[in-house]
């Protein structure tokens, strides 16, 4: 016996539909590693964030806080969320566009201490992108 005309266009929107889903699950399992999700300061207290548990921190710098000492690479900030801040501590030259006031993630741990030991510093900039006036040197050049 053979499947009528309508039979046959069941089957293949069912296997359309099938495929389709299938394709959507690997890509969304694919892409999930590569989503960039961190915890504000405040999230990450109410949270109970344990320390030595690998976490990213994200926030703006705080106004006056920003110290980096060459000599030892001690890069320290403290960075906040409008509710809570957090002190980080960080090992290295600090990424060329952190700056106070603006926006960063921080991946690493708490201490004991209260403190965030940031294994990576990640500048957050904003998506409006304005180019050095004509004639002006960009302030990050590359020797």
């Amino acid at each position: 016996m053979n499947p009528s005309g309508a039979a046959k266009r069941r089957l293949l929107l069912v296997g359309a539909l099938a495929a389709a889903v299938l394709i959507g699950g690997f890509a969304a399992q694919s892409l999930g590693g590569a989503t960039v999700y961190y915890l504000t300061p405040t999230e990450a207290k109410q949270r109970g964030v344990p320390a030595g548990t690998a976490a990213r921190l994200g926030g703006l710098i705080e106004t006056g806080s920003l110290r980096y000492e060459p000599s030892t690479r001690d890069l320290r900030f403290v960075i906040g969320d409008g509710v809570t801040k957090v002190t980080v501590v960080g090992n290295g030259a600090p990424p060329a566009l952190l700056r106070e006031g603006a926006g960063a993630v921080v991946e690493g741990a708490f201490a004991a201490d209260g403190t965030f030991r940031a294994t990576q510093v990640i500048a957050k900039h904003d998506e409006v992108y304005a180019p050095p006036p004509p004639g002006a040197t960009p302030p990050h050049r590359t020797p």
